[in-house]
C-alpha cells in the first residue's frame, strides 16, 4: 500500500480564515460540515467531518502560520500533530 500525502500551501495565510480556506481548498473532497476550527481540525484527524483521507498533511509555507494567535495557532496545531497518531503533520 502506497502512503497518501495530501499538502495545504499556507503561503497566502494571513490570519484563521486564510488557514482554512486553505485546508479546504487543498484537501480533496473534504466534508462540508466540517467545522473551520482547532476542535474540529483535531475530530478531522480521527475520521471525522474533514478527514483528510491520508497518512501524512504537510502544511507547507507554514512560516506563515508564525503570527496567528500571537504565535499560539501553531503551537496547538502541532500540540495536535503529538497527539493524533492517524495521521502525520508535518509542518515546512
Amino acid at each position: 500500500m502506497t502512503a497518501r500525502t495530501v499538502t495545504v500551501n499556507c503561503a497566502a495565510v494571513q490570519d484563521e480564515a486564510g488557514f482554512w480556506a486553505a485546508y479546504m481548498r487543498d484537501v480533496p473532497d473534504i466534508h462540508p460540515g466540517f467545522g473551520r476550527n482547532l476542535a474540529a481540525f483535531r475530530d478531522a484527524l480521527w475520521g471525522g467531518p474533514g478527514w483528510p483521507d491520508a497518512d501524512e498533511v504537510r502544511f507547507t509555507n507554514s512560516d506563515s502560520l508564525g503570527s496567528l494567535r500571537g504565535g499560539t495557532f501553531v503551537k496547538c496545531l502541532e500540540e495536535i500533530a503529538r497527539e493524533v497518531n492517524s495521521v502525520r503533520l508535518v509542518f515546512s
